[in-house]
């Protein structure tokens, strides 16, 4: 076996194997029972199709595929800083109606004792 031929049948079972993942991403993504689990599903095919394109681009002899992997990465860190944020605010946001119950109040408190 060549080096050529070796390089050519690593890189067509990678595109499989990373399409595959791509697949089970995009289940999670829309299966998900959280936002959490979304956004990890996300990440995750942003990782996926930016390894595509470098092995795509290795596959073809076509180093422009590079140029569109790093800028994607790019967008793709944006994208999961921006979503962990609304997240965050999200959950602060539920969160501080849920913390005070009406009971623990110190109207209530003070309307206990008598």
């Amino acid at each position: 076996m060549t080096t050529a031929g070796f390089l050519t049948g690593a890189a067509q079972v990678s595109l499989l194997l990373i399409l595959l993942g791509l697949a089970v991403a995009f289940i999670r993504l829309a299966k998900g029972p959280s936002l959490a689990d979304r956004v990890v599903a996300l990440d995750m095919m942003t990782v996926t199709i930016i390894s595509f394109c470098g092995v795509y681009a290795v596959f073809m002899d076509e180093p422009s595929f590079l140029d569109v992997a790093i800028v994607l990465a790019l967008v793709g860190f944006l994208a999961t800083v921006a979503l962990a944020r609304y997240a965050e605010h999200r959950l602060q946001r539920d969160g501080e109606g849920a913390d005070t119950p009406e009971t623990d109040t110190p109207q209530n408190a003070e309307t206990s004792h008598d």
